[in-house]
């Protein structure tokens, strides 16, 4: 028997690797030439199997502006979503703060918070009709001859170029943060409709978000010590919504905590955009970042859109050489991608350095941002929508 052999072969149905198919399957004169690889695809078991029998993952995800738009056009936004128009950022123990608001930026929201789940079962409910073929598999690729093979375990398959988009770490730099993510649902007694809030604290950053399952519902991700995410995970409800309002303050009011706690160790690792000639990474496979600022997935989506941009016009010619308008890619991404690197290393670690000094001019840089725009918006307009090329 032939092996099946495609234009596009990606590997990874996460978020990233469902918005790439359907982005280059709307370039594609032949989308069944585009195979999306992965280990299971929601909307094909429909949302009641998917509740009744899998688990439902805990995280919430804070899209910006530009990647609401992305995934608009792909017809893939979920239906479940909390508006983000104002977001408060602040420093525990000390003074200042900055406020970023939508309006000050000329746009209908500064970003959308909505469930992971909810997500992708968005994104593969839209590649069901998009004409793209769905291999639920986990591969493992070689180059050969000009192609890449895919062994899927039962089968195999070609293609002439790969994405790999399967979350696994990208290999280059790396940091440990001797930090861990505690992820909770809390209720909160005064809500603020549409705030998003980021408070910088001694062991770490704590963002509270709106939550796209009800108005008075926020999303928790407390940064702290490895030993002091588990304590905090494994407190009761009562103490743990007492340490909660001890860290934030008021301005949520009390708040009642909703469901199980769970704890990520927290990480950086950033590799190469062109991993060789036929082969490219886009999302986690190419930087897993530290959750703060909410920029993991939207770079990845922004690798998302530019790639597919990209190879627009080689899906009209798939047997031409793609490899300079690969490396072009690379190297227009390389900017985008270490800036938001870079902010989002940064911001974590200097905040935690238990130096006064350093507290206290974190405290008047944020007072700068909240009263000189010049300031606030460059990077207020990049957190939107990144670097664009």
């Amino acid at each position: 028997m032939d092996m099946p052999t495609y234009d596009i072969a990606i590997s990874g149905a996460g978020p990233a690797g469902s918005a790439l198919a359907l982005a280059l399957a709307r370039k594609s004169p032949r989308p069944e030439r585009i195979a999306l690889i992965g280990r299971r695809f929601a909307a094909s078991r429909g949302p009641a199997a998917e509740k009744a029998g899998m688990a439902i993952d805990p995280r919430t995800l804070a899209l910006n502006h530009g990647s609401r738009i992305l995934l608009e056009q792909l017809a893939a936004w979920p239906a479940a979503s909390a508006d983000i128009r104002t977001v408060h950022v602040s420093q525990a123990g000390r003074l200042g703060r900055s406020l970023i608001r939508y309006d000050e930026l000329g746009v209908p929201r500064l970003g959308s918070v909505v469930g992971y789940d909810d997500l992708l079962y968005s994104l593969h409910a839209a590649l069901l009709d998009s004409g793209v073929s769905l291999i639920e598999a986990t591969p493992t690729q070689t180059l050969a001859a000009g192609q890449v093979e895919f062994d899927l375990g039962s089968s195999r398959l070609r293609s002439a170029l790969a994405v790999q988009s399967d979350g696994i770490r990208p290999q280059g730099i790396e940091r440990r943060y001797r930090q861990s993510a505690v992820l909770a649902t809390v209720r909160a007694l005064r809500p603020r409709q549409a705030w998003a809030f980021e408070r910088f604290t001694r062991n770490g950053p704590l963002a509270i978000l709106p939550h796209p399952h009800g108005d008075d519902l926020y999303g928790v991700v407390w940064c702290c010590p490895p030993a002091e995410a588990e304590r905090i995970r494994s407190l009761d409800d009562t103490d743990f919504a007492r340490a909660l309002y001890a860290m934030f303050g008021s301005r949520l009011g009390h708040f009642q905590p909703l469901g199980e706690r769970h704890v990520f160790p927290l990480s950086m690792h950033a590799g190469p955009s062109l991993i060789n000639a036929r082969c490219v990474a886009v999302g986690n496979a190419a930087q897993t970042l530290h959750p703060v600022a909410g920029q993991g997935l939207n770079l990845g989506l922004r690798d998302v859109a530019q790639l597919a941009q990209a190879l627009s016009p080689w899906l009209a010619r798939p047997e031409s050489d793609p490899a300079g308008l690969l490396a072009q890619f690379a190297r227009q991404r390389r900017p985008d991608r270490w800036l938001t690197a870079g902010i989002t290393d940064f911001l974590p670690r200097v905040f935690a350095t238990g130096n006064p000094l350093v507290e206290h001019a974190g405290g008047l840089a944020l007072l700068a941002l909240d009263i000189l725009p010049p300031l606030r918006d460059p990077l207020a307009r990049h957190l939107l929508q990144g670097l664009r090329t």
